[in-house]
């Protein structure tokens, strides 16, 4: 069975940072691209990273470029989103997703379709 696994997320300060990781059990994150979204309270879901498989390439929203950053770890089945100068609009319920490479060609545009799998999610809160 398909799961994947967000670590718990935690109330952080405004300028502080978290990492979250994305655990992966039940098929092989080869061939999958992965993406990171959010919905905070009130607001409908956010794409706000995306990685690819192989090809090194990479997706940021404009309001958390330069702060967040993805990697992954196929050998791990794990995707993680490090996330620094926190701000208390960053605050959401967090989620990874993965979809096949093959309906997500290119993560650069972002990756809002084609998502086949998808955590329950971490919330991160971050205080003023």
């Amino acid at each position: 069975q398909a799961q994947l696994v967000e670590s718990v997320g935690g109330l952080v300060e405004s300028g502080g940072s978290l990492r979250l990781s994305c655990v992966v059990s039940g098929f092989s994150l080869d061939y999958y691209v992965i993406g990171w979204f959010r919905r905070a309270p009130g607001k409908e879901r956010e794409g706000v990273s995306c990685i690819g498989d192989r090809d090194g390439r990479t997706y940021y929203a404009d309001s958390v470029k330069g702060r967040f950053t993805i990697s992954r770890d196929n050998a791990k089945n794990t995707a993680y989103l490090e996330m620094n100068s926190l701000k208390p609009e960053d605050t959401a319920e967090y989620y990874c997703a993965a979809g096949s490479i093959t309906i997500v060609r290119d993560v650069r545009n972002g990756c809002d379709y084609g998502m086949t799998y998808w955590g329950k999610g971490a919330l991160v809160t971050v205080s003023s």
